[in-house]
C-alpha cells in the first residue's frame, strides 16, 4: 500500500468527526493542524488500566516513519467521560485485572463508537473476562465475534496471515475479535498475542526477539490504517 495513498476520517474543530474520504492523510493533517494522537483510556474496577507506558509513544513513531501520517510523540491518557473523548480517533485500552465502567462511561463509549471512533484492546492477560463483561453492556445484543485471518485489518497495509502471537500467555493461539456497527468494526481486541508489549521499549521484554518486535510492528500499523480509514 502506497504512503501516499491511505485516506481517512479524520477529526477537525472541536468535538466532531469528520468523514473526510479521498483526501490523504497529510493533506488533512496540514490543513487542520492537529496530528493524530492515540488516547489511552483510565478505567475504573481494580485493572492496571496504567500498563504499556511505552507503547503508544512507539506505535506513533512507527506510524510517521512508515506511513508519513503525522502524529503527536507520545500517548494520552483520558476518562471516557472526559470532554476532550471525539479528539481522539483511536483509543487503546490495556490490563491484566478488572475493568468496570460507571454507566455514563458505557453510554460515552457506546456514542463515541457510533460515531465513527475506534477502540483497540490488548489483553495484557487476564483482562478477557471482565473485558467481555463490559462490552456486552456497551452492546448488549452483540457478542464478540471471530474476526477472520480474511479480514481487511490484517492486510490494510502489510500483509499478514492473521494476529500475531507475541507472547505466550496460556499457549492458547492468538486470535482477534470485533465488535461492528454499521457493518464497521468499531472495536478490535487482540486475546493471547499481547500485540502491546511487543511495542514497549526493547529493555521492557528483553526476551522479545527482533522478529517478534516486527510482527508487532507490523499489526499495530495495520490496527491504525485500518481504523482510519474505515
Amino acid at each position: 500500500m502506497s504512503k501516499n495513498s491511505i485516506v481517512k476520517k479524520f477529526w477537525i474543530g472541536c468535538f466532531l468527526f469528520c468523514a473526510l474520504m479521498g483526501i490523504q492523510v497529510k493533506q488533512v493533517l496540514q490543513a487542520s493542524g492537529v496530528p493524530i494522537t492515540i488516547a489511552q483510556i483510565h478505567y475504573g474496577g481494580g485493572g492496571d488500566w496504567y500498563g504499556d507506558p511505552t507503547t503508544i509513544k512507539n506505535w506513533l513513531r512507527l506510524l510517521r516513519d512508515r506511513t508519513d501520517i503525522e502524529t503527536a510523540r507520545d500517548r494520552v491518557i483520558i476518562k471516557l467521560t472526559d470532554h476532550t473523548l471525539y479528539q481522539y480517533p483511536i483509543l487503546y485500552l490495556v490490563g491484566h485485572g478488572n475493568i468496570r465502567l460507571t454507566e455514563s462511561e458505557i453510554e460515552a463509549l457506546r456514542d463515541y463508537l457510533k460515531s465513527g471512533g475506534f477502540l483497540f484492546v490488548n489483553d495484557d492477560y487476564g483482562l478477557d473476562k471482565s473485558f467481555r463483561r463490559e462490552m456486552r453492556r456497551v452492546f448488549p445484543e452483540q457478542e464478540l465475534q471471530p474476526v477472520p485471518n480474511t479480514h481487511l485489518i490484517y492486510r490494510s497495509f502489510y500483509e499478514l496471515q492473521g494476529l500475531p502471537k507475541i507472547h505466550e500467555h496460556d499457549a492458547e493461539p492468538a486470535q482477534g475479535f470485533g465488535l461492528f456497527h454499521d457493518g464497521r468494526m468499531v472495536v478490535y481486541y487482540a486475546y493471547s498475542a499481547d500485540i502491546g508489549d511487543g511495542l514497549e521499549d526493547a529493555d521492557v521484554h528483553p526476551d522479545d526477539t527482533p522478529q517478534v518486535r516486527e510482527l508487532a510492528a507490523k499489526m499495530a500499523v495495520n490496527i491504525a490504517v485500518y481504523a482510519l480509514t474505515h
